[in-house]
């Protein structure tokens, strides 16, 4: 939080010393853009404090899973086009799960926007699905830097980040992969990472079938 408020009395103050309408209007563009920063921060934390203490309640019901990937793709599609990333849904049967649609969506669009934000352009993104006998597995899969062993099962705890030098330089905060692992669990289901540094990620979820 702290880094966001004082980007932003930065540019505040920048602002106010600019000779021209040319600054003016490029600082209070650097301030739109650390407010929408602590915004998403601030939404994260307020969720992951609402989660841990029981206030999120997770409505499962008949939810489909085509609909669900497409939801969670949706949310980060203009991120992706952006940066020329292409996000690819392999084609698989439908199926109807019992599950929060809403807060599933939000622990696949998590895993979607790191996979944006530490992928080069020009690559692409797959998801792929297969059912199992008491789950369905989706696999999400990028061309990033991919995830090193020793921090796989770190990246899934409150605030982690990892100790690649994109990760230090990209905004963040270390939050939705925790988030996500909540959500997900919460409901019976799971998250891990297979991945080689430099190699790229796939992010395994583990979605059931049926209710608890």
């Amino acid at each position: 939080l702290k880094t966001p408020i004082a980007s932003l009395k930065t540019c505040f103050s920048l602002y106010l010393e600019a000779d021209d309408d040319g600054e003016r209007e490029e600082f209070l563009l650097r301030s739109r853009q650390q407010m929408d920063k602590l915004e998403e921060l601030t939404c994260a934390l307020v969720n992951i404090s609402r989660m841990e203490t029981a206030m999120i309640t997770l409505h499962p019901g008949p939810t489909d899973l085509q609909e669900l990937l497409v939801r969670a793709v949706n949310a980060v599609y203009d991120r992706a086009r952006r940066k020329r990333i292409g996000i690819e849904l392999e084609p698989f049967d439908d199926i109807s799960l019992f599950l929060d649609e809403k807060w599933t969506a939000e622990a696949v669009v998590n895993v979607l926007d790191n996979a944006v934000k530490y992928s080069p352009a020009a690559t692409c993104i797959c998801i792929a699905a297969e059912p199992r006998i008491s789950h369905v597995r989706v696999e999400i899969a990028d061309e990033g830097i991919g995830v090193p062993r020793g921090e796989r099962a770190r990246i899934f705890q409150r605030f982690y980040r990892g100790s690649h030098d994109l990760v230090r330089a990209a905004e963040g905060s270390g939050v939705g992969l925790y988030l996500s692992r909540m959500l997900l669990e919460k409901q019976g289901g799971s998250i891990s990472i297979k991945s080689g540094a430099g190699k790229g990620a796939v992010f395994v979820i583990q979605l059931r079938k049926n209710r608890l």
